[in-house]
């Protein structure tokens, strides 16, 4: 076929509410051929998502498409009957969204649930539609799949539950298949089989595809082309290739200057955020939507009228909504103002040894009965951290890492072993126990800042109860002065005392927790995934800030993280940790540079790298992370371990390997033997 699957032209959708019109999405273009993977990228807030709910035609009663046409195999889209979409919706149209249990019924058992799509859409026998939805489950690659299908959906993990997700959406073999956000909560390694999953089904079934993504990683491993949205336009599209080496608009590049690229460094490269905040639908500024934060900004030009998607005049179909693009030198290197010198750590600060937490579960505990099993949430845990160091503690859902910052909050006391702060034991101290300069001196940055703030006080009052708990300030005018210059400290005008959280961004948020956290002026800050929920460019923002903050005051930072990208950025070291043991731990050029333990190599494989030049090995493991209830012997990494063959007898499924030091700091708990680990080639290297 020659004609495209998708073709969105000068799409406008709007939303109608009692303040009246609010126009989402803008003279928006887009084309999707047979077989192609389309990505579509931009910031919260951008219109990527009403985009997909437009071609749905599922905008609710208060969504309405005001303009242009989106043709599907040539028919246009806005002119359906609703009876004729019905027919289209989940057969030849699917979409997957970026919460599963969204689209599945937590009543109703996963076989069924499956079973409906060709039952509904093509009269498929029950007989039929039971073998159909087997077989793909097959194809999506869960284990076991007839346990599968006489199960709930609370009943698997969060990857085992987009995977049925994804198999519902394909079991009509629908020509086009929407993706909005589907690996966003999900583990590196299991997102990292999930895009492997769609690429494969996308060849198989020649499907094409929308990938709505904030990854630019992602987009480069799944699609070929791709479309950056900015305030409801699309202000850049072409080949993936090009848009990633022949950028032509200021906002694609400041999304690739605000992620952590391989070689990027804290010190002499820091990231750069975008500035600004993308702008209300109501505020938007005449001309170019993203003049107020562009650095290329020309009075009188950006600003004259209306701009058009032009032609880059490149080979292929790459266009730009950009007044200046032919101006530029988009080669020019970029200046790096805020050069910081190396922070050279202190001493220890915070002691761990021989750390474990056991939970006792009780098959029946609420009413007395039943028997008794233990969870192996940390299994001897030893690592320290030093004055103004920053020690990233890395790994899966499941692996220990919040458990461990439950302890060293005092939130959960140690089963055996010794928490030391200073010269003071606080692991066998639970927090109602501990005196105010201890919970002063170890505080956290929570993931999700949306869940940190109370909704019914003012962002400053927040702040000044933190400063009294702590009693920091003799009297109220004096907290107050301080809660400012905490505002100050994360760049945030200091009217955001009297606002409410919901006046906020979560980028805004995420400073304020920032601010909470060092307001004890704490030695230990533990970050737990505190950018995972952010966009790319405030991601930057929100990481420069707690790297400055934590070089002057000198605080040490334990970051908890899954995204390696991140970590290779801002840790000085790096704990990798798996169903509650440490299987690595060294200096972060030592993790993330061969001989590796496995477990890190296959991390390090499922980073997705926004890097045309960078080549990566390809390794995806088998099955999810054990039960840490019902773990398995030997080695607690052997049952997915791809290289488990290269150690003699069985050693790995009947002995825990010890930990051992491979040079210097770098120490790793694996059987394999040191020539092999030293034959380890380099996961990620330059093409």
């Amino acid at each position: 076929m020659t004609e495209p699957i998708l073709e969105i032209n000068n799409l406008s959708i709007s939303f109608f509410v009692r303040a009246g019109e609010i126009p989402a999405v803008m003279d928006f273009s887009c084309k999707v051929m047979p077989g192609e993977a389309m990505g579509l990228v931009g910031e919260s807030g951008c219109g990527k998502s009403t985009v997909a709910l437009g071609i749905m035609r599922d905008l609710s009663n208060r969504g309405k498409i005001t303009a242009g046409s989106i043709k599907f195999k040539g028919r246009d889209l806005t002119t359906m009957s609703e009876a004729e979409l019905r027919r289209i919706r989940g057969s030849e149209i699917a979409m997957v969204y970026q919460e599963p249990m969204a689209s599945l019924n937590p009543a109703m058992r996963i076989g069924r649930q499956l079973m409906e799509v060709p039952m509904l859409h093509e009269k498929a026998s029950v007989d039929e539609a039971y073998d159909r939805a087997l077989e793909m489950l097959q194809a999506v690659r869960l284990p076991d799949p007839e346990r599968m299908m006489d199960s709930y959906p609370h009943q698997l993990s969060g990857g085992q539950q987009q995977r049925i997700v994804i198999a519902m959406a394909l079991l009509s073999k629908p020509a086009l298949l929407l993706m909005d956000e589907p690996t966003t909560a999900l583990d590196v390694t299991v997102e990292a089989g999930i895009v492997e999953l769609v690429k494969e089904l996308g060849q198989r079934f020649g499907t094409s595809m929308l990938f709505i993504s904030h990854n630019l990683g992602l987009i480069l491993e799944t699609c070929d082309r791709i479309t950056v949205m900015y305030s409801g336009e699309a202000v850049e599209t072409g080949s993936v290739k090009d848009v990633f080496d022949r950028m032509r608009h200021p906002y694609t590049q400041g999304l690739f200057r605000s992620i952590p690229l391989p070689g990027a460094d804290k010190y002499a490269h820091p990231l750069v955020a975008i500035p600004g905040q993308l702008p209300l639908p109501h505020e938007r500024p005449r001309g170019c939507n993203f003049g107020p934060r562009c650095s290329y900004f020309e009075a009188g030009k950006c600003d004259a009228g209306e701009i058009p998607m032009i032609d880059t005049g490149m080979e292929g179909a790459h266009f730009t909504r950009c007044a200046r693009v032919s101006e530029i030198d988009w080669d020019a290197p970029l200046v790096h103002e805020n050069v910081v010198e190396a922070t050279e750590p202190g001493e220890t600060i915070l002691k761990i040894q021989g750390l474990k937490k056991y939970y006792e579960v009780a098959a029946n505990k609420m009413f007395g009965g039943g028997e008794t099993r233990v969870v192996k949430a940390n299994e001897e845990i030893t690592f320290d951290a030093r004055e103004a160091e920053t020690v990233a503690i890395v790994g899966e859902s499941g692996c220990g890492k919040s458990t461990l910052a439950k302890i060293l909050l005092g939130l959960e006391t140690a089963t055996d072993g010794t928490v030391s702060l200073g010269n003071k034991e606080i692991g066998s101290t639970d927090i109602g126990d501990r005196d105010t300069n201890t919970i002063s001196s170890i505080q956290m940055v929570f993931q999700n800042p949306f869940d940190t703030l109370n909704p019914s006080h003012s962002v400053g009052s927040q702040i000044v109860r933190t400063l009294e708990r702590f009693g920091i300030g003799k009297t109220p005018q004096e907290r107050e002065n301080r809660m400012l210059e905490l505002l100050d400290l994360v760049k945030l005008p200091r009217e955001f005392a009297k606002r409410m959280p919901r006046q906020l961004s979560g980028g805004q948020k995420q400073r304020i927790g920032v601010a909470r956290a060092f307001a004890g002026a704490p030695k230990v800050v533990v970050a737990d995934e505190p950018v995972s929920a952010l966009d790319v460019s405030v991601q930057a923002a929100v990481t420069e800030l707690l790297m400055d903050i934590q070089r002057s005051s000198r605080t040490t930072m334990l970051f908890i993280s899954h995204d390696l990208s991140v970590v290779r950025y801002i840790a000085d070291r790096v704990i990798v940790m798996y169903l509650g043991h440490i299987v690595e731990q060294g200096t972060t050029e030592e993790v993330f540079a061969p001989p590796y333990h496995p477990y890190t190599e296959a991390l390090l494989s499922a980073i997705p790298i926004a890097d045309t030049k960078i080549s990566k090995k390809h390794i995806v493991l088998d099955g999810d992370i054990p039960s840490a209830m019902n773990p398995p012997s030997g080695c607690p990494f052997q049952t997915r371990c791809p290289h488990k063959s290269e150690v003699p007898g069985n050693r790995c499924e009947t002995e825990l390997p010890a930990t051992r030091t491979i040079e210097g700091g770098h120490r790793i708990k694996c059987h394999l033997a040191d020539d092999i680990l030293k034959r380890m080639e380099p996961v990620v290297a330059l093409a």
